[in-house]
């Protein structure tokens, strides 16, 4: 049976992709799960229209965090940590720790967004990459300094 894939999937390919699968897996697991659907005439004339709305959803999104991407390189985040001897730190900078900060600032940012190479350790200024929607590296300057 011919079907049309709504969604990624990644065993079998990429939005409106026509691929050629049983007749059971396409009945009982992809068109249930609006994962694909039959491959006719109208569903062909329906892949398109889909097509355009899933370009102008990811531009969409693009165009958003393009805009969050510009504000977050205006913004330095400050984080006041417990220091030892040497100047380091009792623990470390954490994603969450640099979240919370944005979050006070009005950027609503997920720890997992937050793209860290290395535990920041030490005191001193940091830039960080902050993954956004649609490929889209923000990046964000964080300041340690002793508490």
């Amino acid at each position: 049976m011919k079907v049309i894939l709504r969604q990624d999937f990644e065993q079998l390919g990429h939005v409106g992709d026509v691929i050629d699968v049983k007749d059971g897996y396409a009945r009982n697991y992809l068109i249930p799960r609006d994962i694909a659907y039959q491959a006719t005439p109208n569903s062909i004339l329906q892949l398109e229209e889909e097509k355009k709305q899933h370009s102008r959803r990811q531009e969409k999104e693009k165009r958003a965090s393009e805009k969050l991407a510009t504000e977050l390189e205006k913004v330095s985040v400050t984080i006041q940590m417990n220091v030892g001897e040497d100047d380091k730190l009792f623990g470390s900078v954490t994603s969450q720790m640099i979240a919370d900060s944005l979050k006070e600032k009005g950027i609503a940012i997920e720890k997992r967004q937050i793209e860290m190479e290395d535990a920041i350790k030490a005191l001193g200024i940091y830039t960080v990459d902050v993954k956004l929607p649609g490929s889209v590296i923000g990046k964000v300057k964080v300041w340690v300094v002793r508490e």
